[in-house]
């Protein structure tokens, strides 16, 4: 038996199309690549992020923990909300922790729309960032 004609022409690849397909290939791999690199890169920044996160979750579980005259005095202390308070990190390493503590106008009694000032005793108002990064927590504490 001797096989048909078009099985015949089609029996095998032929090397020149090995060689456009490997060209193509490639081709196509070098864009590939570089997208790969630039998700490696943006893996290691995420790691800093969730590291940050799980300081400043930490902090903030730490600084809640606390009895409400501690934080009521680290305020009075402190006495600015842009004044990093006794609870935040030594001077000096790199991802300080900064804990920020004041007192809380929460009514509005003075009319003034600021709530820094006319405080109300028994709120605290907290915040906890990452030094130099837009990383933080804030929230309010009563008594």
């Amino acid at each position: 038996m001797t096989p048909s004609r078009e099985r015949a022409g089609q029996a095998g690849v032929s090397y020149v199309e090995v060689l456009i397909a490997v060209v193509v290939l490639g081709v196509a791999l070098v864009p590939a690549l570089e997208a790969l690199q630039v998700a490696f890169r943006g893996s290691a920044v995420q790691v800093d992020v969730v590291l940050w996160q799980q300081q400043l979750a930490t902090r903030m579980e730490d600084v809640l923990a606390e009895p409400f005259a501690s934080l009521d005095s680290a305020a009075l202390d402190a006495g600015s909300e842009t004044v990093p308070s006794s609870y935040s990190d030594a001077a000096g390493p790199p991802d300080r922790v900064l804990v920020f503590l004041s007192r809380y106008d929460g009514d509005n009694a003075d009319a003034d729309n600021d709530p820094f000032t006319g405080t109300d005793a028994g709120l605290v108002w907290a915040r906890v960032a990452i030094e130099n990064t837009p990383y933080e927590l804030t929230t309010l504490v009563a008594q």
